[in-house]
C-alpha cells in the first residue's frame, strides 16, 4: 500500500508536468521579423541572448546563463521579461532555490496575471516551500480561470495529491503599530458599581502608544509514509513598547500527525502556551487541536478547527479554567486575481468564577484582489460574548457586542530581498454592559511581510 500510495503521488505529480508543458509560457521574445518592425538590433539582441542563454544552460554553465537571464529581466519589453524570468525561475527550481524561484514567478503575474501556467509553476514551488495553504490557494485560482479540459484532469489530480514537502521551514513578520488603544481599556475615568462610582486609575484607562509587532513560526516535518507526517511548530507573537508595562508576548509550541485522506487533510496537535503580560507571567495552559481541509470542487474549500486549552492563570486563581474553540471557514477563488472567505465561529470559557466563564460568537468576511503588484484585503467581522453570572460588584452581567474591519495592502514592487511592505489598518469597538470592558480601538500597522 504504502508504494502504491507513494506512486499515485508520483503518478499526479508527473501527470501536472505534463499538463504544465500542454499550457504556454506566458510570453515569447520575436525578433523584428516576427513583429515585421524595423528596430532589427535591440529585437534580436533580445532573442540572440536567450538562445545563448539556452546554449549555456545545455554546455553546465548555469551561471553563465543566470547573468544573460538577469539581464533581460530589466528588458523594457514585458513579453522578454516574463519569458527570461520564467526560464530563470525554472532554473531556480532545478538548483533547489525555491525562494527565488517563487519571487521570479510571483513577478511575472503581477504584469500577466492571466498566465496560468506560471500559476500552476507557483502553486508547485509553494508546495515545494512547505507552504500547502498557499499551493491550495494558488491551485484553486487557477481553476477559477480557463484551463483545458485535459489539463484541468491533470490540476485535479496534484491538487488531491499535494503535500507540504520542505521538511523544515520558517516565516516572521515585523511591523511599526501606532494603537490608540493598547491596552483595550475604556475612555471612561470612573466606573460604575453596585456600591457607586468607582475612579479609575490611569493604567485601568485607554492608553495609546507606538508598538513593535511581532510574528513568527518555524516548524520541522517528518514524512512517516505518503500519507502521514509528523509536524512540530514553534509560533510566537510580541506586541511591544516603550513602556513595558503593557507588552504582550506569547510562544506556543505544539507537534502531532499530518494524515492525508483522498483529496482531505486531517491535523492533530498538542503542546503548551506560556503568555507574559506586563514581563511577567500572565498564563499558561496546556493545548490540543484538530484541523480538517476538505475541498470543495476545484475553487473553494471548508475548513474545520477545534481547539482546547487548560489554563493555568498566573494573576488569579479565579480565571483558571479550560477554554473551548470551535470554528468553520469556507474559502472560494472569484477568479485568478481575487477571493473571499466566511469564517463562523463559537467560544467557551470555563472558568473557576463563574462571574468570569462566559460564552461567545463570532464571523467574519474577508476578500482579497491582486492590482498588478499590489494585493489588497479587506476583512469585516462581529461577535458576541455573555458571562454565565454577574460580577457582584458589577451592576449587570456583562454582555458584549464587538464589530472589526481592516483593511490592508502589500506591495510586492518594493521588495527588500524576499520581503515586501505592508501597511494595515484596523477598527474595533467593543459595546459591553459592564464599562471596564467598553473600548474603542483603532490600529495600523506598517511593515514587511514575505512576498510571494
Amino acid at each position: 500500500m504504502l508504494r502504491c500510495g507513494r506512486a499515485l503521488g508520483e503518478l499526479a505529480i508527473a501527470g501536472l508536468a505534463l499538463a504544465l508543458a500542454m499550457l504556454p509560457v506566458p510570453a515569447r521574445a520575436q525578433t523584428a521579423q516576427d513583429r515585421g518592425g524595423s528596430d532589427q538590433s535591440a529585437r534580436l539582441s533580445a532573442a540572440e541572448l536567450l538562445a545563448f542563454a539556452n546554449r549555456a544552460l545545455e554546455q553546465g554553465r548555469t551561471d553563465v546563463a543566470e547573468t544573460a537571464l538577469r539581464a533581460l529581466t530589466a528588458d523594457p519589453s514585458v513579453n522578454v521579461r516574463s519569458e527570461a524570468r520564467f526560464r530563470l525561475a525554472m532554473l531556480c527550481v532545478r538548483q533547489r532555490r525555491y525562494t527565488q524561484a517563487a519571487l521570479l514567478l510571483r513577478q511575472i503575474l503581477d504584469e500577466q496575471p492571466g498566465a496560468q501556467r506560471v500559476r500552476l509553476e507557483l502553486a508547485r514551488v509553494l508546495d515545494l516551500i512547505g507552504d500547502e495553504a498557499g499551493a491550495r490557494r494558488a491551485l484553486r485560482e487557477v481553476q477559477a480561470g480557463d484551463l483545458p479540459p485535459e489539463v484541468a484532469r491533470f490540476v485535479d489530480r496534484y491538487s488531491a495529491a499535494l503535500r507540504a514537502q520542505k521538511p523544515v521551514g520558517a516565516s516572521l513578520d515585523l511591523a511599526l503599530a501606532p494603537d490608540s488603544n493598547i491596552n483595550r481599556a475604556t475612555r471612561s475615568s470612573t466606573l460604575g458599581t453596585v456600591i457607586g462610582d468607582f475612579v479609575l486609575d490611569e493604567d485601568a484607562r485607554q492608553r495609546s502608544g507606538l508598538g513593535l509587532a511581532l510574528r513568527g513560526q518555524a516548524y520541522a516535518r517528518l514524512r512517516l509514509s505518503s500519507k502521514v507526517n509528523v509536524l512540530g511548530k514553534i509560533s510566537g507573537s510580541a506586541d511591544l513598547y516603550r513602556s513595558g508595562d503593557f507588552n504582550d508576548i506569547a510562544v506556543a509550541a505544539t507537534v502531532g500527525p499530518e494524515l492525508r485522506l483522498g483529496a482531505d487533510r486531517l491535523a492533530l496537535e498538542g503542546g503548551g502556551l506560556l503568555r507574559f503580560y506586563g514581563g511577567q507571567p500572565y498564563s499558561r495552559a496546556a493545548t490540543a487541536g484538530l484541523t480538517y481541509l476538505h475541498p470543495l470542487g476545484r475553487k473553494a474549500q471548508l475548513r474545520a478547527v477545534a481547539s482546547v486549552a487548560f489554563i493555568d492563570n498566573r494573576r488569579s486563581a479565579l480565571l483558571d479554567g479550560e477554554s473551548y474553540s470551535t470554528s468553520v471557514s469556507y474559502e472560494r477563488a472569484l477568479s485568478n486575481r481575487s477571493g473571499a472567505g466566511l469564517t463562523v465561529g463559537i467560544d467557551r470559557q470555563a472558568t473557576r468564577d463563574p462571574g468570569y466563564a462566559t460564552w461567545g460568537w463570532r464571523t467574519s468576511v474577508f476578500a482579497y484582489h491582486e492590482l498588478g503588484s499590489v494585493t489588497l484585503v479587506a476583512t469585516l467581522g462581529t461577535g458576541g460574548l455573555k458571562a454565565d453570572r454577574r460580577i457582584l460588584l458589577y451592576p449587570a452581567r456583562r454582555s458584549d457586542r464587538s464589530y472589526r474591519a481592516s483593511l490592508g495592502a502589500t506591495f510586492r514592487s518594493l521588495r527588500i530581498a524576499s520581503f515586501a511592505p505592508f501597511v494595515r489598518a484596523t477598527w474595533e469597538r467593543n459595546r459591553s454592559s459592564v464599562e471596564v470592558y467598553d473600548y474603542r480601538r483603532v490600529r495600523t500597522e506598517f511593515g514587511f511581510t514575505r512576498s510571494f
